[in-house]
């Protein structure tokens, strides 16, 4: 059966938008582009499994205000998104209803207007919820369950580590390449991070990360190809935020199973590392404004939020920060296929 020009329509201009609209007309960043279709492939995702709409046959008209606050509600609920990031990936999708609606004012009509009425709405926050961060105890717990003999389990338990040891964001650790990472006279390993806006950063881990990190890029013989991902997924050469959300939400599921006295403060989602991070650094005495560029903070009022940690993370007894948390074990060279999703190849 041919599909009808609406349906051809939302796809046509999505793929405008894509690949001319923002890095042509709105010069956007890589990352902003990335992001963007980051939050495109989890609406198709979610429309597949939740509505059976496949993505060929997506119009504007569908899209209306209760089948956009459902979407935003499985983004929290069942994606593990903090509520921050996913008014983020709204946010994706209201400039391209704009967009749309400025090239065909009926299509994004309904669209738009239901996104508008969606930013509108208050969504009450759950009560005693407060900031995660994991305890020393649940990162041992959490850095064990990587196997590190397989490929898969290497790559994650180097994943932890270097996210860990550098508070980097999650898109910042997609976009990390070999060239990206440099050595200090002393053999640390430092990072060159690209945080929000394109703001370039240097950040050294602890030599433990950097052991793993070191012995990952050997082990994947990518060490004379400078421009190559440090992490890849299993169908491309670089992980996105969701791969690494749904890594983050395996393990904290396996933990959970493992240790059910532990891990009780959620939603644990990639960016609990951060925060962890942040913490830990601020417990050891680390000087704010210094926590400030490790983070690649654009402000200080920022960070200080890492200042309110609980009575029970003060008083626990301080343990060094560059513990040595992994096996060094090498990995073989199994690795399982991951299921192609129905996504246009633009949003990838």
């Amino acid at each position: 059966m041919r599909k009808s020009n609406v349906e051809y329509e939302f796809l046509s201009l999505l793929g405008k938008f894509i690949t001319e609209y923002l890095p042509v007309s709105m010069n956007a960043s890589p990352n902003t582009i990335l992001s963007y279709k980051c939050a495109f492939r989890l609406l198709f995702q979610y429309l597949e499994e939740k509505t059976e709409i496949k993505t060929g046959h997506i119009t504007f008209e569908m899209l209306n205000f209760d089948l956009l606050t459902d979407f935003f509600d499985w983004l929290v609920t069942v994606r593990k998104n903090s509520r921050t990031t996913a008014k983020q990936r709204m946010g994706a999708l209201s400039s391209f209803a704009e967009y749309a609606q400025c090239r065909n004012l009926e299509a994004g009509c309904v669209f738009q207007s239901s996104l508008a009425r969606i930013a509108k709405k208050s969504f009450r926050r759950v009560k005693g919820k407060q900031r995660s961060s994991f305890t020393r105890t649940e990162l041992e717990n959490l850095f064990s369950l990587p196997d590190p003999t397989e490929k898969l389990g290497c790559r994650d338990l180097v994943l932890l580590s270097v996210m860990y040891s550098s508070g980097a964001r999650a898109q910042e650790i997609c976009s990390l390449t070999v060239k990206d990472v440099m050595h200090d006279e002393k053999g640390n390993a430092i990072l060159a991070l690209t945080g929000k806006g394109e703001k370039s950063r240097r950040v050294k881990i602890t030599m433990d990360a950097t052991q793993l990190l070191d012995k990952y890029i050997t082990y994947r013989r990518i060490r004379d190809q400078p421009d190559r991902y440090v992490f890849p997924s299993q169908r491309n050469t670089c992980l996105s935020v969701p791969a690494i959300e749904e890594i983050f939400a395996k393990y904290i599921t396996m933990a959970k199973a493992a240790h059910p006295d532990k891990f009780c403060s959620g939603p644990y989602t990639p960016h609990v590392m951060r925060h962890t991070t942040a913490t830990h650094l601020i417990e050891a005495g680390v000087p704010l404004a210094v926590v400030k560029n490790i983070l690649g903070h654009s402000s200080i009022q920022t960070t200080q939020i890492y200042l309110d940690i609980s009575q029970q993370t003060v008083d626990r007894s301080m343990e060094k920060w560059n513990k040595k948390w992994f096996a060094k074990n090498s990995p073989d060279e199994s690795a399982l296929l991951q299921e192609k999703k129905s996504i246009p190849d633009f949003l990838w």
